[in-house]
């Protein structure tokens, strides 16, 4: 009945589809609709191209949240491996294995078939940098399963695929490479966001050939979304901390609880110095689930320091990409640990020492001229991130051209990569 179901409504839309054959339809798929603001910013800046190139496109998101997609960006949006019955604990281990074995493989067809529906009659099926090409939080999801899955189908209906600007690893498990180099391996585009996604890609046998490397997209937001300087500035300097919850094994193969506490233990070292030198903090977050991680960060501060004025702590988690923006706008300085806060600030012409948890955020920092001012999660020092702000805060007026510098040519090199792929559709 399900099957059928799905079938019947693939083939109503089928028939529809004959009547606006001249609309081009693009399929973007990605980790969105999450609590991540970093993807949901990637998803804007790409709209915002899409619609500037392709206005007559019809756009639909295969996205990990598509109900928060389609309420907060009035865009069409499906799941990309859909739930087909209602959750239900099994009461053995035995009942658990056998609803496995029964229900897999109708369900896979009938997530097959929503993917087809999907895909049917799409001119192309774009996969932005959103952290797809790795294992590290498993296979299935939004992981290299279904990243497979869907471009084998999008290669079925004809419909050209296209990695843009994406990361690559780490890879852990045999299937997990299996899937994402046969995913690449069936695209008409590739793009990576950095060389050391791409001399990844190669040192575990994928040929790159003629692939190309672009910045992130999130470069490329609207510049009109994008809040500047002015109005009154406050009594002292306020230092952005940005926190997250630790990556765990997208950081490194066998992670420690260890490193997390070091990790806290000593960026409260170094806000306690921050407050002794007449700075305010305002704690940042990249994604809601680090909002715990803010709470115990405030809450091992002051049992570290005793009393202090709490109004010198600025914590007011940002719930969009827009309130996150106009946090950063208002921050003199910014440490941070989330990719793509470190990203925003640059992009905001801001100062910004990168607590880097993956090589993406090495890459991003040499990127931009800022090598020197990034920090291993794995190897916190306070002493040595005090050392790195001092002389950030020296070399302010220095840095501030070649991130500006930086950034325009990210920039111009996303609006010839956005001209490329949406002339060819």
């Amino acid at each position: 009945m399900i099957l059928t179901k799905a079938w019947c409504a693939m083939k109503t839309e089928h028939d529809v589809e004959k009547v606006d054959k001249k609309r081009k339809k693009i399929c973007i798929f990605g980790n969105f609709g999450s609590s991540n603001l970093g993807n949901e910013s990637t998803l804007l800046a790409l709209l915002f191209h899409l619609r500037r190139l392709l206005p007559e496109a019809k756009v639909v998101c295969a996205c990990t949240g598509p109900e928060t997609l389609v309420e907060a960006r009035e865009i069409e949006a499906v799941p990309i491996s859909g739930r087909i019955l209602k959750r239900w604990v099994p009461r053995t281990p035995l009942i658990a294995l056998l609803r496995r074995m029964t229900m897999w493989l109708p369900s896979e067809v009938y997530r097959s078939l929503q993917a087809l529906r999907t895909l049917r009659a799409a001119d192309m099926l774009i996969v932005p940098g959103t952290g797809l090409l790795t294992d590290a939080y498993g296979l299935l999801g939004w992981g290299p399963y279904n990243l497979l899955k869907w471009s084998l189908i999008a290669r079925m209906c004809g419909c050209k695929i296209l990695f843009v600007s994406v990361g690559a690893g780490p890879l852990y498990s045999s299937l997990g490479k299996y899937f994402v180099k046969s995913a690449l391996s069936l695209a008409n585009f590739r793009s990576y966001r950095d060389s050391a996604s791409l001399e990844y890609l190669e040192r575990i046998g994928f040929e790159v050939n003629s692939d190309r490397v672009y910045p992130d997209l999130v470069f490329s937001l609207p510049e009109a979304m994008l809040p500047r300087d002015g109005g009154k500035r406050a009594k002292r300097p306020i230092v952005g901390l940005g926190l997250m919850a630790y990556a765990g094994t997208y950081s490194v193969a066998k992670p420690r609880d260890s490193i997390y506490k070091e990790y806290l233990d000593n960026l409260v070292a170094f806000a306690r110095w921050l407050l002794a030198h007449d700075y305010d903090i305002r704690l940042i977050i990249g994604d809601l689930g680090d909002i715990s991680v803010s709470q115990e960060f405030e809450s091992l501060l002051k049992a570290s320091s005793g009393t202090y004025d709490e109004e010198r702590i600025i914590n007011q988690p940002a719930l969009s990409i827009e309130q996150l923006l106009l946090q950063i706008a208002e921050i003199d300085i910014i440490v941070a640990t989330r990719f793509h806060n470190v990203l925003l600030a640059l992009l905001l012409n801001k100062p910004v020492i990168a607590i880097s948890f993956h090589h993406k955020c090495a890459s991003l920092m040499g990127q931009m001229g800022m090598a020197k001012y990034c920090h291993d999660i794995n190897h916190m020092n306070a002493f040595r991130l005090i050392e790195q702000f001092e002389d950030v805060e020296r070399n302010v007026e220095k840095l501030k051209p070649v991130i500006s510098q930086r950034v325009e040519q990210s920039r111009s090199a996303l609006d010839e990569q956005y001209s490329l792929i949406f002339t060819n559709v």
